[in-house]
């Protein structure tokens, strides 16, 4: 089974956008479960311009699913890590100034630097996914440095996927293939939504886990939170 991590990012920048607690960050996150969510995921940046530094202690404490925290791994997001513990750490390249993620490691280029920081992390008993686009040598990089799944990065399927969808997933099915021929976990995200989300699945059914949360969010505005999960949650069946 596919299991959907709800990325909250977005309730979070709503609440910033007036200041204040509305709506409450960590109550969403404990309704997404209650609603079928199998995960939470966070992307703490250093501005905090969603996602805050004490959001992330409060729902350490709380989230019963799986808690995924994303980031670039420099020192600020290891002592995060080493701190809360979270069932996954999502290494991701994007530096601070970066809107959102828009590209996976080179794990070839990157292979000391990756390998040194998820001996640490796994060091704490937390289990390493890292930021990749779809190229079967991306995937051998990752399988070189340890981790114990992938993300695959999916905009670019996204993008594709209204013009020409079999040819949008050839790529990830290849990559995805790779990856489970080395023993890598795999996962996915970014831009996936309700109408791309089936076709994805379809063609990599053994996905571990998909992050979703801008899609999701603006959903919920028309559908309502509680429905919206659950129509993900079809999809992914």
């Amino acid at each position: 089974m596919t299991k959907l991590s709800v990325n909250i990012n977005k309730i979070a920048t709503l609440r910033n956008a007036r200041g204040g607690n509305n709506p409450d960050v960590i109550q969403v996150a404990l309704d997404c479960e209650r609603f079928g969510a199998q995960g939470i995921t966070v992307h703490p940046r250093p501005d905090e311009r969603h996602i805050r530094y004490d959001d992330v202690m409060q729902l350490a404490r709380v989230v019963k699913t799986e808690f995924n925290i994303e980031g670039y791994p420099d020192d600020r997001y290891m002592e995060i890590i080493e701190k809360v513990r979270p069932a996954q750490a999502t290494l991701v390249p994007d530096g601070p100034d970066v809107l959102t993620s828009n590209a996976g490691w080179n794990t070839v280029q990157h292979q000391k630097q990756l390998t040194e920081i998820i001996r640490t992390i796994q060091s704490w008993g937390v289990r390493t996914s890292i930021f990749v686009d779809p190229d079967i040598k991306m995937v051998a990089g990752a399988k070189a440095v340890g981790t114990d799944r992938i993300e695959l990065y999916t905009e670019p399927y996204a993008a594709g996927f209204a013009q020409d969808k079999a040819g949008a997933v050839a790529g990830y099915v290849i990559a995805a293939q790779e990856a489970q021929k080395l023993g890598l976990g795999l996962n996915a995200g970014h831009d996936l939504d309700l109408d791309n989300l089936k076709y994805l699945k379809t063609n990599i059914p053994y996905l571990d886990e998909v992050s979703i949360g801008h899609a999701l969010v603006c959903d919920a505005l028309y559908y309502g939170i509680e429905n919206t999960i659950q129509m993900y949650l079809r999809q992914l069946q």
